[in-house]
């Protein structure tokens, strides 16, 4: 049963806990840009996490998750505790034996593997040795990640949101103090952050465990790939790979594209990158790590309106506040590069450069959080051949797009990439509609309207009155707080103008089957 207050609750509680998770991102990528610069240094260990970095998301985020959750979910409802406790115990033990031969076999191929992520940097060359050292380092947090993602699936599938949201904060901690502690007293400074990286791993593995034990759901690592359950998740999971992570694959080609253009071409997309990817933490995946054990309960419950119902009100919700990020991102690219990162080696050069990137990823913004939305809804239903499809189409979409965008450089990578993601939740969401497995609610016309109009009052004010010049000569404090005043005033006008349109409700109570309200 789908409840809407339970829903909204889960959700501001992931989102607040990836905010806190993301606001010390910012402070341990500030730190970077300060120390380090962007140079060839940190352009090799910004492709060698590259790495570690999609296939933790590619294995953990992506296909892992919506592999596992669903047949969880399915033990958790169809069978007793004694079976979903072999199930889990199998399901880690083999996810452990594959994380380790794919994390041994990449430390022995690291030169090769960074020839393929950064041929630019050139066989041989100093470069592309750091960076492959950098990898090496680097690389085994892939299998401590990836059992931390195993554990926090387990958790959120039986409620439990808050802890799993909160572990991602003990990367940026590590970082930090590598870059604190450990940079000054190396011979390559930069080879810290990799070993700071490699820590992080084991602390978030920890950091789970004890969550575990109060369950009594702490795995006995069983490899299992003759059982049932076991069989299940991974024939999910090699496609899922595919239709939930496309949109990192695609930031790995403009990685690979990028080290054949201009120095700090890789640093310019990674700092933008880290500017998106914080609406899209706090917004996307906060939405799609609550909706997916809910909508597999729903599917497994046999109760398709509810299912509808919850579809539509994470779709009004990504809309409600992705359109004015997408937006605030747009107009305030560079004063929140110049903020954040413009200090001692990151230049006024750097803000312009990668307030280019930085605009062309925020135009697929909101695709990137729909398909986080979207995919559940097939997913749940243990359908991954056509997200897998879609998937395919949108990445040659993008492909195809990367190099027609060779000429405009850096900036042209993302908006191929932004494209791209707009395309593939497109194809997922027409799909759900042409089946009819998700039916809009009443009232999308005049909600559009109000958030159209919101938005555009808000875009409009914070374009004629913010010019990205006042920021490049500004004091760091005076930075902050101009920032902060045009941020909050954007805000004030956006929820001033849905108040005024006569928004009071932006989303739907959720029915259950038998027509009671709730929320």
């Amino acid at each position: 049963m789908f409840l809407n207050g339970q829903l909204l609750k889960s959700t501001a509680l992931v989102g607040a806990m990836t905010l806190t998770s993301r606001l010390l991102g910012f402070v341990r990528d500030m730190l970077i840009a300060r120390l380090f610069g962007a140079d060839p240094a940190t352009d090799a260990f910004f492709a060698a996490f590259k790495l570690p970095n999609f296939l933790r998301r590619l294995f953990a985020e992506g296909a892992f998750a919506h592999a596992f959750v669903p047949v969880l979910t399915d033990y958790k409802e169809h069978h007793g505790p004694a079976e979903l406790k072999e199930f889990i115990d199998k399901t880690a033990g083999t996810l452990a034996l594959i994380l380790f031969l794919i994390t041994a076999a990449g430390v022995i191929a690291a030169p090769l593997l960074i020839m393929g992520i950064a041929p630019g940097f050139a066989w041989q060359s100093a470069r592309h040795e750091l960076a492959s050292q950098l990898l090496r380092i680097s690389l085994p947090y892939l299998f401590f990640i990836s059992l931390t993602a195993f554990a926090g699936a387990v958790l959120n599938a039986h409620g439990k949101f808050a802890l799993p949201a909160l572990t991602p904060v003990w990367l940026n901690i590590a970082m930090i103090a590598a870059a604190l502690e450990l940079a000054p007293r190396l011979d390559e400074p930069v080879t810290a952050l990799a070993w700071g990286v490699f820590a992080a791993g084991i602390v978030q593995l920890a950091f789970q465990l004890p969550a575990l034990v109060r369950l009594g759901l702490l795995p006995r690592f069983r490899p299992g790939f003759a059982d049932p359950g076991v069989k299940k998740v991974i024939g999910l999971m090699l496609p899922a790979m595919f239709s939930v992570s496309v949109t990192q694959i695609n930031l790995l080609f403009d990685t690979l594209i990028a080290s054949l253009l201009a120095a700090g071409s890789v640093s310019w997309l990674y700092y933008s990158d880290r500017l998106v990817e914080f609406p899209l933490g706090i917004l996307g995946i906060a939405v799609s790590t609550v909706i997916l054990p809910n909508l597999s309960k729903t599917h497994a419950a046999g109760d398709p309106a509810a299912f509808s119902a919850a579809l539509d009100w994470g779709l009004r919700l990504v809309l409600l506040i992705g359109l004015p990020a997408t937006m605030g991102l747009i107009v305030l690219a560079e004063p929140l590069l110049s903020t954040l990162f413009q200090y001692e080696a990151f230049g006024a050069e750097d803000v312009h450069f990668a307030g280019k990137s930085l605009k062309a990823y925020a135009a697929g913004l909101l695709g990137f959080i729909l398909i986080k939305v979207l995919a559940p809804a097939f997913t749940a239903r243990m359908d991954i051949k056509t997200p897998v499809r879609y998937s395919i189409y949108a990445m040659i979409a993008s492909l195809l797009l990367n190099v027609l965008a060779i000429p405009y450089a850096h900036a042209g990578l993302a908006l191929a990439t932004s494209l791209g993601a707009l395309f593939n939740a497109a194809l997922l969401l027409v799909k759900l509609r042409r089946e009819r497995i998700y039916l809009p609610a009443t009232g999308w016309r005049l909600f559009l309207v109000r958030i159209g109009l919101a938005t555009g009052v808000m875009s409009a004010a914070l374009y004629s009155q913010t010019d990205p010049n006042d920021w490049l000569d500004a004091s760091s404090g005076k930075r902050v707080l101009r920032l902060l005043e045009w941020i909050g005033i954007g805000l004030l006008l956006y929820g001033a103008t849905l108040w005024l349109t006569g928004m009071r409700t932006p989303l739907p109570t959720i029915k259950t089957q038998t027509g009671r309200s709730n929320g």
